[in-house]
């Protein structure tokens, strides 16, 4: 009938692609069909279906896979197989080195072992417009680089401690500073402590300009000195100007504040009083100490022959006993030392009053820093200033720069001396002068209580000690 369509028709319709000629046949084999009329009947199927954007300059071409093959390998059916996409080729390419193969290697293939492979494998060279901005096939659409950061996986939330470059933070960084919310201590003393009581602690108005300068100082006090020992001789050329009191004063202060032991030793060589003035009470003398020194390796041994009842302050005697006859001597005083410097952090040495008995030489020769000790009279404070002059006569110059002068009022109260003056002359000579005021505790010339001293004895005291401390470093 003229209405049916032939089955190669059907199957151009159905799918727009003409069928095999395997299947249909050759067109000019059908029946009824004239040799002419086929080739009008293509070109005007070709014509109908023509798009009209056909003419317009396409970046991509269709084709088959036979335009691909030699006309002479299709055969004589002419048919083109499945289309397919072809880009055109771009206007220039990169320069691909070629490694030549090794022996035992195929051409084309890539080195078995990954240390075989040499630069020229992948010897690409663009030019600087192409190392700039990308190489990409002309006529292609250039894909965009992504940024580094956008590649990165999703981390999750991590504290940024972690990841820091020294590492994760130790166990001791959790400290109670840290943690816990600051709050401010109560007053010490005073309206103040009595204000922050009364408001049950809503007020606080902190401590004193005062309180704050003796914390400071208490600071100081407390400083490590490190492994060595540190030895302190106090001073003196006259006698009753005070020196066992400093003594006395300046070691209870340093045990009471440190954490480290302080001991005070008697090294007068006749009779001292340095066991008087503390609180403790000494079963043994230095002079034993020196007879039983061998026995005595360790510090539990030591402590039988040390007073130490009542403060934190090791006190060594010396003999007390008038019947003794030889006196404590330079070679006494060296094997004492040697056995308080493996236990003891500062050594302080009640020296015999002058300077030219034999003690003095050892005393000197270990001395770290002096504390001269002067009187608030003119003959105390001439003879104190003649002690500066004699260390600096036998070459001890550094003793002198950081020798403490301490001027002694605390026995009495000597209105007729022009005591600023003094201390004019002293910070002439010294870096350092400290005055310890009256304090009436002090001049009944008994033990010594710290918590029986005037405030502005005990912080003139702790002063003292600070500036001990700074010249020890």
């Amino acid at each position: 009938m003229a209405n049916e369509k032939n089955p190669s028709d059907q199957s151009a319709d159905a799918s727009g692609v003409p069928a095999d000629p395997a299947e249909t046949g050759p067109a000019q084999d059908q029946p009824g069909a004239e040799p002419g009329q086929s080739g009008e009947r293509d070109e005007a199927a070709a014509g109908s279906a023509k798009d009209p954007a056909a003419d317009a300059p396409a970046e991509y071409t269709m084709s088959s896979e036979a335009d691909a093959v030699d006309p002479e390998d299709r055969g004589d059916s002419g048919v083109s197989g499945s289309p397919m996409v072809q880009a055109p080729m771009p206007d220039r390419l990169p320069h691909i080195g070629i490694t030549p193969a090794s022996e035992g290697q195929r051409p084309g293939q890539h080195p078995a072992d990954p240390a075989d492979l040499t630069l020229a494998d992948s010897d690409i060279r663009l030019t600087e417009e192409d190392e700039a901005t990308g190489w990409q096939p002309s006529g292609g659409y250039a894909e965009r680089v992504p940024d580094p950061q956008e590649q990165a996986p999703a981390v999750p939330d991590r504290s940024a401690r972690r990841t820091r470059e020294e590492g994760p933070e130790p166990a001791s960084s959790l400290t109670a500073d840290r943690l816990l919310t600051s709050q401010q201590r109560q007053p010490i003393g005073g309206w103040r402590l009595w204000l922050y009581r009364a408001t049950f602690g809503y007020v606080n108005l902190g401590d004193s300009d005062a309180v704050r300068i003796r914390r400071a100082l208490e600071h100081r006090v407390g400083v490590r000195l490190g492994e060595r020992t540190r030895y302190v001789p106090v001073l003196s050329r006259k006698g009753g100007v005070g020196k066992t009191t400093v003594t006395t004063l300046l070691g209870m202060v340093l045990a009471d504040i440190r954490e480290d032991r302080i001991i005070a030793m008697d090294a007068n060589p006749d009779r001292g009083t340095l066991s008087d003035r503390s609180p403790g009470k000494a079963e043994f003398t230095a002079r034993q100490l020196v007879q039983n020194r061998f026995m005595v390796d360790s510090f539990a041994q030591l402590s039988s022959y040390v007073a130490r009842d009542g403060s934190r302050l090791h006190v060594l005697a010396s003999d007390t006993d008038p019947t003794i006859a030889q006196a404590f001597d330079d070679a006494d005083y060296r094997a004492v030392t040697d056995i308080l410097g493996r236990y003891y952090s500062i050594v302080l040495t009640d020296s015999g009053t002058g300077m030219v008995h034999s003690v003095m030489k050892g005393t000197l020769e270990k001395a770290d820093a002096v504390v001269l000790v002067s009187g608030g009279s003119v003959d105390e404070a001439r003879l104190a200033s003649e002690t500066l002059s004699w260390l600096e006569a036998h070459g001890r110059h550094d003793l002198v720069a950081k020798a403490i002068v301490v001027v002694n009022m605390s026995s009495g109260n000597r209105t007729e001396v022009n005591v600023n003056e003094i201390e004019e002359h002293f910070r002439s000579r010294v870096s350092t002068v400290v005055r310890i005021p009256y304090d009436r505790h002090l001049a009944e010339g008994s033990r010594v209580d710290l918590a029986k001293l005037q405030p502005k004895t005990r912080d003139a005291v702790v002063e003292l000690a600070a500036l001990v401390v700074d010249q020890l470093h």
